[in-house]
């Protein structure tokens, strides 16, 4: 079975219940699962996952800064959040389970943005990303709060000046946000 082969003989972190993630064909076909504490590595096999850029009442876009505790890119600036569905879970239900996970916020509309936004990146120390990442953009009223294994800092931003950070340091930024940003706004 793919997971086992995935897993191996590595035990699962303690504390840290068990989250599969959506193993995929080129095509998007789901073809198995696989714990998620074991599949970004050195290679990464093609997953789901998704993307979320959120905006407050005056349009202004939520970015977050990586956990330290994060095994890829800890420490970079990102869109909102990300996340995986878990098996059988419509990519809207996670989006929204995740904003509450990762943020603790409510979110109010969602709408896709990118359905077929796709990647492969490889962080300093050779971790892979590999994904099949639809992009959504949400709204939310809700005070951020975020959890503190997955955000370390975040801002409210207006898109010019994102998109002026990003182009100025794109290595400050996770190469999703910076592969994002001239697909959802071509114009600037």
């Amino acid at each position: 079975m793919v997971e086992d082969r995935l897993r191996g003989d590595r035990e699962q972190p303690a504390g840290k219940p068990s989250e599969l993630v959506v193993l995929i064909a080129e095509d998007g076909t789901p073809i198995g699962t696989a714990d998620k504490a074991f599949v970004h590595g050195l290679d990464t096999p093609l997953h789901l996952a998704f993307s979320c850029h959120v905006f407050d009442r005056d349009g202004r876009i939520l970015v977050t800064r990586r956990a330290l505790t994060k095994k890829a890119w800890p420490g970079v600036w990102t869109n909102s959040f990300c996340g995986h569905p878990g098996p059988g879970e419509a990519l809207a239900d996670a989006v929204v389970r995740r904003a509450e996970h990762e943020l603790g916020i409510e979110i109010d509309t969602l709408s896709p943005a990118l359905p077929d936004f796709r990647y492969r990146a490889v962080d300093a120390s050779g971790i892979v990303e590999n994904e099949i990442c639809p992009v959504y953009t949400a709204t939310t009223a809700s005070d951020i709060a975020p959890h503190a294994d997955e955000v370390m800092e975040w801002r409210w931003a207006e898109r010019p000046q994102l998109i002026t950070a990003v182009n100025a340091t794109p290595w400050a930024f996770s190469p999703w946000l910076t592969l994002q940003l001239p697909l959802l706004y071509p114009n600037g």
